[in-house]
């Protein structure tokens, strides 16, 4: 053997030694390797452990003192719906006059000028349409809009009922006095406003309408909306023109199939919402007899109706008579005929804080029609005598209908103001 194959041969035995020893220290560093991640995935599950508890009691300390109540996370898809619904309702309810007088604006800063012109012809039309004729729409509206899957699962969220105490008939024309008026009267729009199928069974031949502030109709796309539902103008020239219209089967505005009229009148308005806090049913009507001279001259029967619960869907910040809260939103009712109220509900996921309506039975009970004598100028007697009704009637109502419908009635008082 050369000296040249010895080399070699020591070569490649040290080759075979230090590759063993490579794999054993290699072989060692992954066992070591693996110990080590298994330990650091072990102390990173206790650590995200620990931090997700830690996380989870700070959340229920904060919801301790905060007093929130979750929502349960297994709802039915039913109940978030009609959950979603009430939402829906009071957001347009809040801001569908900020989002038109926002188009309005935005369409006149950023159209190009026929479309500026087209606004403002529109604009135009508004003006001398509501001045001469009060925005009126003849019919029911756009019955989709008053009567629809998302309108029927507002009504199945509180629930909202309609009870029928006697028949009125489709030869005449109706205005229904509404009590309480509560935040923003959701029992008479569910039931004579978004979701008329139940009153459209119940008086058949008869639209319902609801009276709402007469500004609103001066507000760009909003009066579009608001007349679909069957909205009008609470102005005097309104009501005439709806308590006045031909009960003949045979008149053209009676085309749709429909021969009478029932307008819903919120009498205690504004000033009432400021009543309203859960378990109180205060009415503001003792000074308050326009609509009594309104009935007269068109000679349109009065019908009084109250809605049970209406009260005790919203809570309010406490603003007694004398406060000063109570006087900051009588001074901006005054100039706006808007009362600013603070109210609290609940949340979409939460009960405890929200502008959503809390899930409270609503129960509208429409009593026996008042009639009266048609007069071009009533006369104040006979206007207090038929206001006299209209309260007698609703106290009545109130006493008859109390132990069915509140859970306290016993202690629970009809006050008018």
């Amino acid at each position: 053997m050369t000296v040249l194959e010895e080399k070699l041969k020591e070569s490649n035995k040290k080759l075979k030694e230090f590759s063993t020893e490579s794999r054993e220290k290699l072989k060692e560093f992954s066992m070591e390797s693996k110990e080590k991640l298994k330990e650091l995935s072990m102390e990173s599950k206790e650590k995200l452990k620990e931090l997700s508890m830690e996380f989870s009691k700070e959340i229920e300390e904060i919801s301790s003192h905060m007093k929130i109540e979750w929502a349960p996370l297994h709802v039915p898809p039913r109940r978030r719906i009609q959950t979603l619904a009430a939402g829906f309702y009071v957001y347009v309810f809040m801001f569908l006059p900020f989002i038109s007088l926002f188009l309005t604006a935005f369409f006149l800063l950023y159209l190009n000028y026929l479309g500026r012109a087209l606004l403002l012809v529109y604009l135009t039309y508004i003006y001398f349409d509501h001045t001469k004729r009060a925005s009126h729409l003849d019919g029911n509206g756009w019955k989709f809009l008053r009567n629809n899957f998302l309108t029927n699962h507002l009504r199945d969220y509180f629930p909202i009922e309609l009870v029928k105490t006697a028949e009125l008939t489709p030869d005449r024309n109706y205005l229904v006095v509404s009590f309480p008026h509560g935040i923003i009267g959701t029992g008479v729009t569910n039931n004579m406003g978004n979701n008329i199928g139940k009153w459209l069974k119940l008086y058949p031949g008869i639209r319902p309408k609801i009276a709402t502030l007469d500004m609103h109709f001066r507000i760009p796309f909003m009066r579009e909306v608001l007349r679909l539902w069957g909205l009008v103008s609470c102005s005097k020239q309104s009501l005439l023109y709806y308590l006045g219209k031909s009960n003949d089967p045979a008149h053209p505005d009676n085309r749709d199939g429909y021969t009478s009229n029932a307008v819903a009148l919120l009498v205690g308005g504004a000033e009432e919402s400021l009543e309203s806090h859960p378990g109180r049913y205060v009415l503001v009507l003792k000074n308050r007899k326009g609509f009594v001279k309104i009935a007269i001259r068109s000679g349109t029967p009065i019908v009084p109706s109250f809605s049970f619960g209406e009260v005790d869907i919203f809570e309010q910040v406490a603003n007694p008579p004398d406060s000063m809260l109570r006087k900051f939103q009588s001074f901006v009712k005054h100039f706006t005929g808007v009362s600013p109220l603070i109210v609290l509900g609940r949340g979409f996921f939460q009960y405890t804080f929200g502008l959503l309506p809390y899930r409270r039975h609503i129960v509208q009970v429409v009593g026996a029609p008042i009639p009266v004598k048609q007069m071009d100028e009533p006369d104040t007697q006979y206007v207090n005598e038929i206001h006299q009704k209209v309260i007698d009637s609703l106290n009545e109502m109130f006493e008859k209908y109390k132990h069915k419908y509140i859970k306290d009635a016993e202690n629970t008082k009809l006050v008018i103001r």
